[in-house]
């Protein structure tokens, strides 16, 4: 990743310093290149001691996430793409937590949904009327 910060939202800045990055080996098969290499990424970001977030964030993400927030990656070969696989997952983790829901504002029914609604059940009246048992048919 050739930036210097994520940016989990638009208005939140967290700089790669306060990311630990950590590599070791990867798990699974691979043969003798899993074996030798250090290809697994971890990184970590410690949500109370940022710097680039306000209390109300911090607040926010530990109530979701926990204090320290981890993302890993071995899906590739390559240390530098798991890096950024890494790098991208704990950024997406971030946003997610950041996520404000916009509250529901209550809507009432119009006046052609109720009208939908009223015909839908006389039609369905209707066919369970039609199934029932002719009144003076008495076998």
């Amino acid at each position: 990743m050739p930036e210097e910060a994520l940016h989990p939202t638009r208005s939140v800045r967290i700089p790669l310093d306060e990311v630990v990055v950590r590599a070791s080996r990867s798990s699974g098969p691979g043969g003798q290149h899993a074996n030798v290499t250090a290809s697994r990424i971890e990184v970590s970001f410690d949500v109370a001691a940022s710097e680039a977030l306000t209390e109300a964030q911090k607040q926010r993400i530990m109530n979701r996430d926990g204090p320290v927030v981890r993302a890993i990656a071995q899906d590739a070969r390559s240390q530098i793409r798991n890096r950024e696989l890494a790098l991208k997952r704990l950024e997406e983790r971030l946003a997610k937590a950041l996520h404000v829901e916009r509250p529901r504002r209550a809507t009432r029914p119009t006046r052609a949904s109720k009208r939908r609604r009223v015909d839908a059940k006389t039609r369905r009246g209707a066919v369970k009327r039609d199934r029932r048992r002719p009144s003076g048919a008495e076998d």
